[in-house]
């Protein structure tokens, strides 16, 4: 009998703000979409099925299809809040809600300060996102500084090295099955690309269902902080299952300037790259295998 061909698992790859050429739009994640639309699973099918979009507004000002997620066939939403605030509207978020009362798997990520804060509110991931004026980290001592070289950028600003630079990171034990990279000398992920000011996540007071699985060191304070946050909700009374979702303190460890710094950046960014995540091949390996680990875990999938 022949094998029935598994559909390819649908992931939406979304910004929060219009096209936008001098800005951290879609098109700046391009190594990202191109890398997961390559990958095959054993029989050389397409495991990822990758739609990249930015931010679209309707007549009311709404995105077309973020605020009619739930009625979708997507199974994955990667969101990337490069905003300042007011990347999503309410129908927007009911949008999202339902996709991940559904299932869907939802992916959130953001950077320093306030940038990216309107996924705060974001069903169960948005509150593992602590921000300068909104959802403020519960732990007092961390509303500070910690990046100091970029003076126009204030916390949480975790400087974890230069765009185009690697971090070493701090796998939390036990040891979550999206870190593991069979091909590593070590069986884990040890590398995530770095940036000069990461934002803060965090594990929600009163939340069981999630728990911080990396952790960098600053380079600047080397006080460490949360890199990643991974939430595995049971089903609920009525037998509904929750989609998993991930939360991650900065956009930048999936930006093509954070692969390979040659790819270019807006104007603002004013910091002078590194390079060792192209003198370091394992360092890119670490990332598009904890990509390519994130489109399966989402998707209740064998990583």
């Amino acid at each position: 009998m022949a094998k029935v061909m598994q559909k390819p698992i649908r992931i939406l790859l979304q910004t929060t703000i219009p096209t936008t050429e001098d800005d951290w739009s879609i098109d700046r994640f391009s190594l990202l979409r191109d890398y997961l639309a390559s990958v095959k699973d054993e029989a050389g099918n397409n495991l990822f099925e990758v739609t990249a979009r930015d931010r679209e507004s309707d007549a009311e000002g709404n995105d077309p299809i973020l605020s009619n997620l739930g009625e979708s066939n997507f199974d994955e939403l990667w969101l990337f809040a490069v905003d300042v605030g007011n990347g999503l509207t309410e129908k927007d978020h009911a949008g999202i809600a339902a996709f991940h009362n559904r299932g869907g798997g939802l992916f959130a990520t953001r950077d320093h300060q306030d940038l990216g804060s309107s996924i705060c509110t974001l069903c169960g991931v948005g509150i593992a996102h602590f921000f300068q004026t909104r959802n403020l980290d519960p732990d007092e001592s961390r509303r500070a500084r910690d990046d100091i070289y970029t003076e126009n950028i204030s916390w949480p600003n975790y400087h974890s090295g230069r765009n185009g630079d690697y971090q070493t990171i701090i796998p939390v034990a036990p040891i979550h099955e999206l870190l593991k990279n069979p091909t590593s000398p070590s069986g884990i992920i040890e590398f995530f690309p770095a940036h000069p000011h990461e934002g803060a996540v965090g594990v929600p007071p009163d939340e069981s269902n999630g728990r911080v699985i990396a952790m960098g060191t600053s380079k600047v304070s080397g006080r460490e902080f949360n890199l990643a946050v991974a939430f595995d909700w049971p089903k609920d009374a009525d037998g509904n299952q929750l989609g998993r979702a991930l939360a991650e303190s900065t956009f930048h460890h999936f930006c093509d300037y954070n692969w390979d710094a040659d790819k270019g950046c807006p104007s603002f960014v004013s910091e002078a790259p590194g390079n060792t995540m192209k003198t370091e091949p394992r360092a890119l390996e670490d990332i598009k295998t904890y990509v390519r680990n994130i489109g399966l875990w989402l998707a209740n999938k064998t990583v």
